[in-house]
């Protein structure tokens, strides 16, 4: 990888209370949160740089588990003592700018044009951005070609949705294993899922005015549809999420499931695996969810510039393409754009081909006030379907007034 051009994919406050920039001789303490059980090693060399090149300044680095790390952030700030800046979901964002508790950003042109298309529209509201986007991800679908194979079946990409329930079908009737895996469980992956074949589908969560968009026939269809899937799926939907998919799919027990581009590394080798596009809904084009984790400047620490200078170093472009790589992650930045030559994901095209090829007609985690309101509202959605517990239509219906409760 040779960076030709390094553009620092960094931010300017905007009508924030930030203080001036610290002179290196004063003392300052700045509290970084990350998201996470560790430190990305990527992350850790840029503080430390920024450390030694800041006289008076340390870094309180304190990685928090994800499963209490987004409300330590937000309690903190509430209580007053906020975080210099914290690595944290984006969904939390309009929650977040909603209380005045972080410090809108903005980018330059050059700087937007560099990023996957749709990535800034994970962290922006009420046409401003909140956050700057430091981690991406996108969907594609994984096959185990032995199973497939096992059921006298080729194994290729089924391009729709039908394609890919004939193939899961197949897999059940001629083998021990089920034919796709699919995650029911009261967990934010669940609706992770379901929204990948929302947008693959032409449907819409949040409609670009902000107005709700949920309660549509693509919706209706992907909800039967994803509600169909439990026929061919593993035994007790309702108990699995996403990520013990994995192990299902390294035991030979499901010939399908969607999942991240770092899921090729967490297969066993001796898995026959192939990963391609998600498959079409019959109203869309393959398509994905767009997740983002961002980097966010809160409100009140006093040092808010200085905040920014280091979030805008750990999302720069040197630095974004080194995390970027050492994770396997999906490109966040189109960094052909910057000058950058060997890419990690142009040594294996055709793999990476499925993670990116679908950005453009991708769709974002959506934004809304009470981010567990989001999760409640498709959890409930998708377990109602799975369960019958009410008509597609009804369910549909009445998860989209729920959400517009709770903008």
């Amino acid at each position: 990888m040779t960076p030709i051009k390094t553009l620092a994919i960094g931010a300017t406050l905007l009508g924030s209370t930030a203080m001036p920039a610290f002179a290196e001789s004063h003392a300052t303490e700045m509290h970084v949160i990350m998201c996470g059980d560790e430190v990305f090693p990527a992350d850790q060399v840029v503080i430390d740089e920024f450390v030694a090149t800041h006289d008076g300044v340390t870094v309180n680095l304190e990685s928090v588990p994800w499963s209490n790390c987004q409300d330590k952030s937000l309690t903190l700030a509430a209580a007053g003592d906020p975080p210099s800046l914290a690595y944290m979901g984006s969904r939390t964002l309009r929650q977040l700018a909603t209380n005045d508790l972080i410090v809108p950003v903005t980018f330059t042109q050059e700087q937007m044009d560099a990023f996957q298309p749709g990535v800034l529209k994970t962290v922006t509201y009420d046409g401003q951005q909140w956050g700057l986007p430091h981690a991406f991800s996108t969907k594609a679908l994984y096959l185990n070609c032995d199973l497939i194979e096992a059921a006298g079946a080729t194994c290729e990409a089924p391009a729709t949705w039908d394609d890919m329930m004939a193939l899961a079908q197949q897999v059940v009737d001629n083998t021990d294993a089920a034919g796709i895996g699919v995650a029911g469980k009261d967990f934010d992956n669940t609706m992770h899922q379901f929204l990948n074949y929302l947008y693959s589908n032409g449907g819409q969560v949040i409609a670009d005015d902000g107005s709700v968009a949920l309660d549509s026939p693509e919706t209706r269809e992907t909800l039967e549809f994803y509600a169909s899937l439990v026929s061919v799926a593993q035994e007790g939907v309702l108990e699995w999420e996403r990520d013990a998919m994995v192990d299902l799919f390294n035991d030979g027990q499901i010939a399908m499931y969607i999942n991240g581009p770092w899921g090729w590394g967490r297969h066993n080798e001796e898995i026959n695996q192939m990963v391609v596009p998600v498959p079409a809904g019959p109203s869309g084009v393959s398509g994905t969810l767009l997740i983002t984790d961002s980097i966010v400047v809160f409100n009140g620490s006093g040092h808010e510039d200085l905040a920014l200078e280091l979030a805008s170093a750990m999302t720069s472009g040197q630095a974004q393409y080194e995390l970027d790589n050492s994770w396997g992650l999906t490109p966040i930045l189109q960094y052909e754009k910057l000058g950058f030559s060997d890419l990690f994901y142009e040594a294996d095209p055709a793999h990476w081909a499925n993670f990116i090829s679908s950005i453009p007609t991708g769709g974002p985690e959506p934004l809304i006030t009470d981010y567990r309101s989001l999760q409640a509202v498709f959890v409930n959605m998708i377990q109602g379907a799975i369960l019958e517990e009410d008509s597609i239509d009804n369910l549909v219906s009445i998860a989209a007034e729920e959400l517009a409760d709770a903008l």
